[in-house]
């Protein structure tokens, strides 16, 4: 069974057994995600600067060229991944900036929502960390199974979305807010969540292993992936509750 996490596929540990001269390592995984972290804040102040000003079009367009920039790279980097040294930047930077515009219009709309939205994705992550940790949620084959399959369905469903929204079609889920959209988006939330498991678990396979060091690039890419993506699920599920 594959990892649930599309980043993540049993196969590089196939393609990739090799010891080479600098394995890969947590510290070192680690220390790419603070670098990719450092590129996505870049991001996201130009974007917030420009918001700052005013050019709210020019924030919808980079939001929107974010978000397609980002999704592409990110599918050239789950099927060739020692590209992710190269590309992975290119990834922060581009969400860095479409989630900044993303958030400076939730925030002008809730003010406050977005230190909420940053800190709960902190507690989600340090919370995942214990539990995976301590062994109290373990990635099984079982567990990847029925991630893998849920996070296939969101992705295609989340595209489908992005596209029939550019073709101004209303995608009811992103538009209106009834318990059951609420309902919907605590699920995503919590699909999201448990992705950290996957992510860990990849990490720490790798560095068992051992992948070369060029995979610590890589599996802080997947992290970036899945934390980003819940925040996006806790922000949007904020918003839906201080609406009602």
């Amino acid at each position: 069974m594959k990892s649930s996490n599309p980043m993540f596929r049993d196969s590089i540990y196939e393609q990739a057994y090799a010891l080479s001269e600098h394995p890969m390592t947590a510290a070192g995984t680690m220390n790419k995600l603070l670098l990719l972290s450092a590129v996505l804040l870049i991001g996201a102040g130009a974007v917030y600067y420009q918001f700052s000003l005013g050019h709210l079009d020019f924030v919808n367009m980079l939001v929107i060229i974010g978000c397609v920039v980002g999704l592409i790279l990110a599918f050239i980097i789950s099927f060739n991944q020692k590209l992710a040294p190269y590309l992975a930047p290119l990834y922060a930077f581009s969400q860095g900036a479409a989630l900044s515009g993303i958030s400076c219009f939730f925030e002008a709309s809730f003010p406050g929502i977005v230190i909420q939205a940053v800190s709960m994705t902190f507690i989600a992550v340090f919370a995942m960390a214990l539990l995976y940790r301590a062994g109290i949620i373990r990635a099984t084959e079982k567990f990847k199974a029925v991630i893998i399959t849920a996070t296939a369905a969101i992705l295609v469903f989340y595209i489908i979305s992005f596209i029939m929204m550019l073709c101004h079609v209303n995608v009811p889920y992103f538009s209106v807010n009834t318990p059951v959209t609420i309902g919907i988006n605590v699920v995503i939330a919590i699909i999201a969540a448990l992705n950290l498991i996957i992510d860990f678990d990849f990490i720490e396979r790798g560095v068992r292993t051992p992948l070369p060091s060029v995979y610590e690039w890589y599996g802080a890419f997947g992290l970036l992936v899945t934390i980003l993506w819940l925040y996006v699920e806790i922000l949007r599920l904020l918003s839906r509750l201080k609406e009602r």
